[in-house]
């Protein structure tokens, strides 16, 4: 019989991991996606720890979707990019104060769990030891009865892996220009004869995003990554000059002396 705290924790929960998984698959940004499935996995990791009594597979259903398949999340948001301008943007009103509210809500639960704990008798391994619990029936299922079942599903998950890197690469519809192509077609244009400048170089520092500068220290233009200017993540070059000027200053001071 389930009674009457399980069954409203059931429904409590139910409806949170309904509503998330429902943003990750209506959310239009990626970023939101990713926390609504995480809402999810730990709503069901919940389950798992409160309403069945696994907290083995609990803990490793958060700790599994909560971390490993979450960096997977982050490795698309890095490749698709998020601008500079939606970062500074608060989308959602009141979220940053909401969070702060949660914040200072788990960790007074946290130290509430924890002051409240308390030891009877000599802390010993004799008890854990006589009885470890599910962890060793789980394996002996795993490795057991089940184990070609494991090896069938993580062929299937390293099959499926494949055929989407297969799918999700982009065949070149026209053969790339050649070295030797892009200098003809340089001076057929007569534009650029000598090349695009070479960013970081002029200005003392060899990184993409530190642009190239000009006789008179103005920026070229034409050495600015077009994404890195999007997102406004270009270094000023002022900091160089400002280096330069110290720089000098320390050795007229030194000379002085």
């Amino acid at each position: 019989m389930t009674s009457t705290g399980e069954g409203v924790t059931f429904w409590i929960l139910a409806i949170i991991a309904v509503v998330a998984a429902c943003g990750l698959l209506f959310a239009r940004k990626a970023v939101h996606a990713a926390i609504g499935m995480v809402t999810t996995m730990i709503a069901l990791g919940v389950m798992y720890l409160v309403l069945l009594e696994a907290p083995f597979l609990g803990v490793v259903h958060i700790f599994v979707y909560t971390g490993a398949v979450m960096m997977l999340f982050l490795f698309v948001v890095m490749l698709i990019g998020v601008d500079h301008s939606d970062s500074v943007v608060e989308t959602l009103k009141g979220h940053r104060l909401a969070t702060a509210v949660v914040t200072l809500g788990l960790i007074a639960l946290l130290v509430s769990s924890v002051g409240r704990v308390t030891y009877e008798g000599t802390p010993s391994l004799a008890g854990p030891n006589a009885d470890p619990g599910n962890v060793p029936l789980m394996a002996y299922y795993i490795f057991g009865p089940y184990m070609w079942l494991f090896q069938i599903t993580a062929a299937l998950l390293i099959t499926a892996a494949l055929g989407a890197m297969v799918l999700a690469h982009r065949e070149r519809l026209i053969p790339k220009p050649t070295q030797r192509e892009w200098s003809e077609r340089r001076f057929k244009d007569g534009k650029h004869l000598a090349g695009l400048p070479v960013p970081g170089v002029y200005a003392r520092h060899n990184a993409v995003d530190t642009p190239a500068l000009l006789p008179d220290g103005s920026i070229s233009e034409l050495s600015i990554n077009k994404v890195l200017a999007a997102r406004d993540q270009v270094t000023v070059p002022t900091r160089y000059v400002d280096l330069e000027a110290r720089t000098e200053d320390a050795i007229e001071e030194g000379g002085a002396r």
